[in-house]
């Protein structure tokens, strides 16, 4: 072990040989000692386990293009496109939403000329970012205004913090929610600068609760969808309708965070729980945030709709200068939106809406003709599957779906997953039984390709 140590040849002496200079010429002195290095204590920790080395000749060109793999593999992407096979469509950790490619061309052609973000091209005069888009959102939700911020989390802060800030704000014991990443409801109240004011208990709040609470210090009553939670039983909640009537007679904004933020009606698919952004402003809500990355289908966006006079003093809010949408988010957003209208069908254009909605047959066939291509590979077979909407929406309903379940006959489960992910077009399942599954709701006709070539590589090692 001690005579193969020693064998290791000192950095700088490797860089004085011609084949590994070249890299240097190619690259750069970092990247290449940043590559030697990594080899270099590569084999030296297989030497230290005992395990038996043959060391390269390292002046050959083939250690050397051994080095330029390891360069190149250090020059890719970070965030890099992946194979969404886990059946959950909306997948926090793996970007959300995937954009439609209106959206994309959209990005494309704002990011790569200049723009009119904020100039009024009738007036000539300097215009707002927020006008591309106000008017779609108010078309499709029947708002009289509308604002978008850089994520709903943000809409929240800003929401209260333009309306509430100093006084109090009464919401219920069952909806003070938290969601991925420790985002905990009173603490964004808190952030706001706003009192929080508990009522009701965690599964049953009334109209009275919320009345007895009002004082001269109120400011909003404020209603939190629970999109990623559900309590069952013995439970019960005021109408939005009676609500919005007390906060009317009281002169008090009622204001409510949607999460999703869906602007079509799901049930036909199955899905029930998620309310429409329009029937809540129509049942007297005054201000409503939610998401543009998540049922909507477009860019990290939120989204504020309702009543004039309450957007208007959000918009004149310092604090939005910090929250404002980026002109890429804006473009992508605003080019989501018109595939909501005429002649446009969301369910075919949105690959969210898509997914979710797409015929099990589909779906099975997919998983058949994956199969298929994967035969002589791993041993397969078609199962039925549950696939989820995800991003904290409807948890309590899944989507009947169809897997692939792969294994090998030399590698367990957890050694496939992790050679998937290492795939250069990284393919994400989920583990099952020492199986992997692939849910096919979630991967495109299009992916297969690079499904049966990550396999095919995972195989090959």
């Amino acid at each position: 072990m001690n005579d193969q140590l020693r064998q290791l040849p000192q950095i700088e002496a490797m860089l004085a040989y011609p084949t590994i200079g070249a890299l240097v010429d190619a690259y750069s002195r970092d990247e290449t000692v940043t590559a030697l290095r990594l080899t270099l204590g590569n084999l030296r920790h297989t030497i230290t386990k005992g395990d038996p080395v043959q060391l390269p000749d390292f002046a050959e060109d083939a250690f050397a293009d051994s080095l330029r793999k390891v360069i190149k593999q250090e020059r890719r992407m970070n965030l890099r496109a992946v194979v969404n096979a886990t059946g959950i469509i909306i997948h926090t950790n793996l970007g959300r939403a995937r954009l439609a490619p209106q959206a994309i061309d959209a990005m494309h052609d704002v990011g790569l000329n200049a723009s009119n973000l904020e100039l009024n091209l009738t007036t000539g005069k300097r215009g707002s970012r927020y006008d591309h888009a106000e008017a779609l959102i108010c078309e499709l939700t029947g708002a009289e205004a509308a604002l978008i911020v850089n994520n709903c989390a943000a809409a929240v802060v800003l929401g209260l913090m333009g309306t509430a800030m100093g006084r109090t704000v009464v919401a219920s014991r069952g909806e003070l929610i938290e969601i991925g990443g420790s985002f905990r409801l009173p603490d964004v109240i808190a952030q706001s600068g706003a009192i929080l004011r508990e009522v009701g208990a965690t599964n049953k709040t009334r109209l009275s609760d919320y009345a007895d609470a009002i004082d001269d210090n109120t400011a909003v009553l404020l209603k939190s969808h629970t999109s990623n939670f559900k309590i069952v039983g013995f439970t019960s909640a005021p109408d939005r309708r009676d609500l919005a009537k007390l906060a009317q007679d009281r002169n008090l904004i009622l204001m409510e965070d949607l999460g999703s933020g869906v602007l079509f009606d799901l049930s036909p698919y199955g899905m029930t729980d998620e309310p429409v952004v329009a029937d809540i402003l129509k049942a007297g809500v005054d201000v409503v945030m939610f998401s543009g990355d998540k049922l909507l289908g477009g860019p990290q966006a939120g989204i504020i709709a309702g009543k004039a006079d309450v957007i208007a003093k959000l918009r004149s809010h310092p604090l939005l200068r910090a929250l404002r949408i980026d002109k890429l988010s804006l473009a992508a957003l605003e080019a989501t939106l018109r595939l909501y209208r005429a002649p446009h069908d969301p369910f075919d254009t949105i690959p969210v809406l898509k997914m979710l909605s797409e015929p099990l047959t589909d779906v099975q066939a997919r998983a058949d003709v994956l199969a298929g291509l994967l035969d002589g590979l791993v041993a397969t077979s078609v199962m039925p599957s549950d696939a989820f909407v995800g991003g904290g929406s409807l948890p309590q309903q899944g989507l009947q779906s169809f897997a692939v379940s792969i294994a090998h006959s030399d590698m367990t489960a957890d050694a496939l997953a992790d050679a998937l992910r290492h795939a250069p077009v990284p393919v994400i399942g989920r583990i099952h039984q020492d199986q992997i599954l692939l849910d096919m709701r979630t991967v495109t006709d299009a992916e297969l390709p690079l499904v049966v070539d990550a396999i095919g590589q995972a195989h090959a090692k």
